[in-house]
């Protein structure tokens, strides 16, 4: 498993076309989310920070797509319907149902994949931090490790080489050790979260050995 802290596209020119079986990415869009004093989760409009940090737009670039497409041979990810306008047309979608309905939270979320399989639906009750506590969240996009899980059960391999560009919380990364995968590269830009989520990681996937 190699972590690594760095912006991707400073990484993905490292590799070679096709590098990757798989890359499951679950890049940033809008607004660059910020925790609140309190601990919730907030946006540069709801809270006070730091006026040199302005670059709140995090929405990654045609260049960065042409890059992983080029690194990796099958792709999936997730908040496809931000990001029509770099992606071709598919009819393999994963739909994940948070079976949030009847609230103001989305009732599911999308990924788009580069496979020829049908429309696949995972179905899990995930109200992230608001009051649906499935995992210690660290991360306000994170996605639970069962999610990742059934991905891999459906799409990949223990052979495959899995690539995820925006780690995030590192559900993914727990997911691969669990399922056998032999080489994952994981990239986080920034810092709090990357030292975080290696704690988190190497918590939830240490092997307790008996004497």
């Amino acid at each position: 498993m190699n972590l690594i802290h760095d912006d991707c596209m400073n990484i993905l020119p490292k590799y070679e076309d096709n590098y990757f079986d798989l890359a499951i990415v679950d890049p940033p869009y809008g607004k660059k989310p910020m925790r609140n004093d309190n601990g919730t989760w907030g946006t540069p409009n709801t809270r006070k920070f730091n006026s040199n940090d302005d670059k709140w737009d995090i929405k990654p670039n045609k260049k960065y797509f042409d890059e992983l497409f080029r690194v990796s041979k099958n792709q999936i990810i997730w908040g496809m319907n931000y990001f029509i306008d770099y992606l071709k047309p598919t009819n393999s979608i994963v739909v994940w149902d948070k079976k949030t309905g009847g609230n103001p939270f989305a009732d599911c979320e999308l990924a788009w994949t580069s496979h020829t399989s049908n429309v696949k639906k995972f179905e899990m009750l995930w109200l992230g931090s608001h009051t649906h506590r499935v995992e210690n969240l660290i991360h306000p996009t994170q996605k639970p490790v069962a999610l990742y899980r059934w991905l891999l059960e459906n799409y990949a391999e223990p052979t495959d080489k899995i690539l995820d560009t925006h780690l995030g919380s590192g559900s993914i990364a727990i997911a691969c050790h669990y399922f056998g995968i032999k080489e994952f590269v994981g990239i986080e830009i920034d810092k709090e979260y990357f030292d975080m989520t290696s704690e988190r990681i190497e918590k939830q996937t240490r092997q307790i050995k008996l004497l």
